[in-house]
């Protein structure tokens, strides 16, 4: 029997557990990271078919870890899971080599299936009412923090807003 090999890079202890077992449960062989350095060193030097990867970490962007993995390792297949999705960063993901892209709380199952999708759903729902103000404000904020590679302090600057106005923005996504 082939032992599937998974990359777990999440900063919340108690949610990376969670994972960890689930995962070894259902038969994976699992490594988990929770920065964004280790994740990367774990790409190069820990080969694994499939991974979670949160977008937020302390030391800077998931997506520096999704790149570090479809560069070391193009047949793994990756998911990008997070609390603050936005348009911006679910198309990054995807061009820097992503396979799937979901919002936080996600199954196991719902997961475990993202890594087997190899398609698009032609049945998803489209949305026929325009975005609420505060929903495009988000995604606009997430475009440019995208740009500025993450980083608060620049993105502040080329938004023309304090820097903790930004942080109070990040910390609270609009509701659906």
């Amino acid at each position: 029997m082939n032992v599937r090999r998974l990359l777990i890079v999440e900063d919340d202890p108690s949610l990376s557990e969670v994972l960890c077992r689930a995962f070894e449960r259902r038969g994976y062989e699992v490594h988990a990271e929770m920065h964004v350095a280790g994740a990367c060193r774990a790409a190069c030097e820990w080969p694994s078919d499939c991974a979670v990867v949160d977008l937020k970490l302390p030391d800077g962007s998931g997506l520096k870890v999704v790149e570090a993995l479809a560069t070391a390792q193009p047949d793994c297949r990756i998911v990008v899971m997070t609390g603050y999705a936005s348009v911006a960063t679910a198309v990054e993901a995807i061009k820097l080599g992503a396979t799937h892209y979901l919002t936080k709380p996600a199954s196991i199952a719902e997961i475990e299936a993202a890594f087997d999708r190899t398609e698009g759903d032609a049945e998803a729902e489209a949305i026929d009412e325009p975005m609420r103000v505060d929903a495009v404000e988000w995604e606009y904020i997430n475009r440019v923090l995208t740009e500025q590679d993450g980083n608060i302090s620049a993105t502040a600057r080329a938004l023309g807003m304090h820097r903790r106005t930004l942080q109070r923005k990040l910390a609270r996504p609009p509701e659906s």
